[in-house]
């Protein structure tokens, strides 16, 4: 019953990142992308953000005025050729909601925001597409201007996954204020980062790699400039860094800065691009590092490449929690079988399938905390999980059908945004009611779901009501659970 994405030849994605927003559109030949046409602008949104985590009006502007620019690039393409992600601030930015909301309309598409360790998988995927397929572990670290990721993977799996909070935007304008550049500001904002990466890098010793890999705008900015200056030979080093250091030092401000390599858009965030580098190096015994052009909107397009190609990382990570929380396949089968039935019965065009379809499979996983309220338990670690391949948006529809399909329906009218969710979480509670006894039998009993002016009508085959007095019973107090919502649930024989 599920749908699967026609191929495209063409695929398109945007990072919405901290420091610049970035559009790419490729060329799919066979399984691999080949760039056609290649956007950026350094709109730097998390310079924007004030310490009480809201975005000035002044940075608002710009980042929408450049949405505006790439919708017309975009315009034209499918939606399943598109996918457009959120990173650190638009993660913690308490008026992103309504940002985004603007965004979404001059984009034509919608904004996934996505967790910091869906951040680095999707880094490492892109990273290691633009590297050569050798067996090696790689240690990938991504300086991105709000958020650092760091990801230990082989081949195109990544093994580890963590992000942090540090950004050369956010420690440029932190320790580095007016771009005045000092001794003192460059051990603070080294000694803050050594801190952070601290925390971390008891999983991540260099037993466990043997390769360090640098990627996006500050692992490139920095490899250029050692190049340039003959202080390495177009790798990363310490001791090419504090070298670096001591030339900025010598210019006391950004704004005098004049050096071999450093581009002028990257000159207000050079400081704090720097310091953190060099507290990632002395924090996890980094010797050298390679640059690599692979970053996070390669592995966004692969990742968009893998679901058409059926190789879909949200139906991996759905399986592990059915491993991970020990649900009963067979029960989780026979429910997901009916709930698809339902909902295309309701809702033909159904552009909710697939997600109805992974709340089937994950509806108990509550089970193996407690049996009472056990679908809130559910909706929580579907809600607040790591899971590999989701944006934030897709999580909490996956969390809501499932918080839905029993219990009180009093609590939906508070959760449900999305009036096409209801039709979701109909599907999923009446499957799971026809399946309570757990049997195998076969239920074929409705003959239609449809929508109504005010609600749904069920229509069952005659006399089934009368012979089975349980579900009857139950679907009874199903039509006064929708009552409260506002909703009439008309259950008809025919």
């Amino acid at each position: 019953m599920q749908t699967t994405t026609p191929p495209y030849d063409v695929l398109a994605t945007v990072d919405l990142g901290s420091n610049s927003f970035r559009l790419q559109v490729s060329r799919v030949v066979d399984d691999q992308l080949y760039p056609l046409d290649v956007l950026k602008e350094t709109v730097r949104l998390g310079g924007g953000l004030s310490e009480d985590k809201v975005l000035d009006q002044d940075t608002i502007d710009r980042a929408l005025a450049c949405m505006a620019r790439f919708g017309e690039r975009l315009r034209g393409l499918a939606p399943h050729q598109v996918r457009i992600v959120g990173t650190n601030t638009l993660r913690v930015a308490r008026n992103a909601p309504a940002f985004i909301v603007e965004a979404e309309r001059l984009l034509g598409f919608p904004i996934e925001i996505i967790a910091g360790r869906e951040e680095a998988r999707l880094i490492y995927l892109g990273a290691a597409h633009s590297l050569p397929a050798t067996r090696e572990r790689r240690l990938v670290v991504d300086i991105g201007g709000g958020s650092t990721e760091f990801i230990i993977g082989s081949q195109y799996k990544a093994h580890v996954t963590e992000s942090l909070p540090l950004g050369c935007v956010t420690y440029s304008m932190r320790f580095f204020p007016g771009g005045k550049v000092s001794k003192s500001a460059f051990r603070a904002a080294e000694l803050a980062a050594a801190s952070e990466i601290q925390r971390i890098a008891h999983e991540y010793p260099n037993s466990e790699w043997q390769l360090a890999v640098g990627t996006s705008g500050t692992a490139r900015s920095l490899r250029d400039i050692l190049e340039i200056n003959d202080w390495t030979s177009g790798e990363i080093t310490l001791a090419g860094m504090l070298n670096l250091r001591e030339e900025l030092l010598r210019f006391g401000s950004f704004r005098t800065i004049e050096l071999n390599g450093l581009k002028a858009d990257r000159a207000p965030v050079i400081c704090g691009g720097l310091a953190v580098m060099i507290a990632i190096f002395q924090t996890l015994n980094i010797d050298r590092m390679i640059v690599t052009d692979g970053a996070l909107r390669d592995g966004v397009l692969y990742d968009l490449l893998g679901r058409q190609r059926e190789k879909d990382m949200r139906d991996s990570t759905i399986a592990q929690f059915k491993r991970r929380y020990h649900v009963d396949t067979a029960q989780a089968q026979r429910v997901l079988q009916l709930a698809e039935r339902f909902y295309t019965m309701v809702a033909p065009e159904a552009p909710l399938l697939k997600c109805l379809s992974w709340a089937a499979k994950v509806h108990e996983i509550g089970l193996s905390i407690a049996h009472t309220a056990y679908h809130k338990h559910s909706a929580y670690i579907l809600q607040h999980a790591d899971m590999p391949g989701f944006s934030r948006r897709e999580q909490s529809e996956l969390a809501t059908i499932v918080l839905g399909h029993r219990g009180d329906m009093g609590k939906m009218t508070r959760e449900i945004s999305d009036p096409a969710l209801w039709h979701a979480v109909l599907a999923l509670r009446l499957a799971a009611l026809f399946c309570r006894s757990r049997n195998g039998v076969e239920v074929d009993a409705v003959r239609s779901v449809q929508q109504t002016s005010n609600g749904y009508a069920v229509t069952l085959e005659r006399g089934w009501l009368e012979a089975n007095p349980l579900t009857a019973s139950a679907f009874q107090q199903e039509v006064s659970q929708w009552r409260r919502v506002g909703m009439l649930v008309l259950l008809q024989e025919g």
